[in-house]
């Protein structure tokens, strides 16, 4: 498992666990303070998750997408922003992650560590208002990150305290919560027996939305400048592993307004080495296309800055272009292994030039 790859699977089981604990914790602290005042609960409850959701994404958007729900994850794979073969991982953390926080709320307030509810959420309204609420949510989400992705944290806080009032089900809208809720007796709760009905809702809703809002809210084809301001050329002798693996971090990872990679070599292969594809798809990136580029002049003079991947004296030397030298090892033939620790070696180094710049996707 990739660095990067333990990264998102951490963030979003994190992120579940502290939305959880501030969901059910708000949940027990409103009771305990509002003196049986449903509507002082409610509100407590309310704002203190929108607040946590909020700030959770913020945090953590940039390195999982911030998820931390199932049916996001789903309508996330289905539009192509996540592979489906990392679905399943998502969803387990995402459901341990909300164990976890509904064990850490209870522990704070001095609550049975395993509680079944026994608070009763079935009936038509009810399931009819998750099938609402997880529609909203998906809605919102698809709206505002094709059009205003910064606006994404609020939107989605500001959606989730709404849909407290506005829906009788007080708006779940995610199944792992759902599973979670079920093992606390607070006002929060949600009986064992009410859980599939709502999922099952739940998921309906996200997919009627993410189908929906697919066409009402079409991706705005994306709109660059002739020339990026800045040019990096990642350099070696062969251009099938090092420059390759540098080049297609560097314009994952930086805002493609602001600088672009190139990657070219003086003695190209014919084609990437297999071990160098196979890492990359590891971690998400397909190199199985990627064809090999000769260092012409041509080539060279597009680059302001020249980075050379370890390759000694046979490096290339670009007149005008600001020069660096990463000492790599070569992936050429090394067990997959050695490739893995090259490729998260190559990201670091990658996501360094890249802060250091100012050129980070916003």
């Amino acid at each position: 498992m990739s660095a990067d790859w333990s990264r998102r699977l951490v963030a979003e089981g994190i992120g579940t666990a502290l939305l959880l604990t501030a969901v059910v914790g708000s949940a027990i602290m409103a009771e305990r303070l509002a003196a049986g005042n449903l509507a002082i609960t409610l509100l407590a409850n309310s704002l203190a998750t929108a607040g946590a959701l909020a700030a959770l994404i913020l945090a953590l958007g940039s390195v999982s997408g911030a998820h931390f729900n199932p049916a996001v994850t789903a309508a996330d794979a289905s539009l192509g922003g996540l592979g489906w073969r990392d679905v399943p991982a998502y969803v387990l953390v995402q459901i341990a992650g909300a164990m976890i926080g509904v064990w850490t709320a209870h522990m704070m307030f001095g609550e049975p560590i395993l509680a079944a509810s026994v608070r009763e959420r079935s009936g038509p309204s009810q399931l009819f208002s998750e099938f609402v609420a997880t529609f909203g949510l998906l809605a919102v989400i698809c709206g505002c990150s094709r059009r205003r992705p910064s606006a994404v944290p609020f939107a989605v806080a500001a959606y989730i305290g709404a849909a407290f009032w506005f829906t009788a089900s007080t708006s779940f809208a995610n199944p792992a919560v759902t599973v979670a809720r079920a093992f606390t007796d607070s006002v929060a709760g949600i009986r064992p027996a009410d859980v599939p009905g709502f999922i099952l809702s739940q998921m309906a809703g996200a997919l009627t939305a993410t189908l929906l809002f697919s066409w009402v809210v079409p991706r705005v084809p994306e709109t660059r400048p002739a020339r990026p301001l800045r040019t990096v050329l990642f350099a070696c002798v062969h251009n099938a592993g090092r420059s390759q693996m540098a080049a297609a971090w560097f314009n994952l990872i930086a805002d493609p307004d602001k600088a672009r990679a190139i990657s070219a070599g003086t003695d190209p292969g014919t084609h990437v080495h297999p071990e160098v594809v196979e890492a990359m798809r590891e971690a998400g990136v397909d190199l199985s296309r990627a064809a090999t580029t000769r260092l012409t002049p041509d080539v060279a003079e597009q680059a302001q800055l020249l980075v050379t991947m370890g390759c000694g004296d046979q490096c290339p030397v670009v007149p005008g272009a600001k020069r660096d030298d990463w000492p790599l090892d070569d992936p050429k033939g090394k067990p997959i292994a050695q490739v893995r620790a090259i490729r998260d070696e190559i990201r670091e180094r990658v996501w360094t030039l890249v802060e250091r710049e100012g050129w980070l996707r916003s």
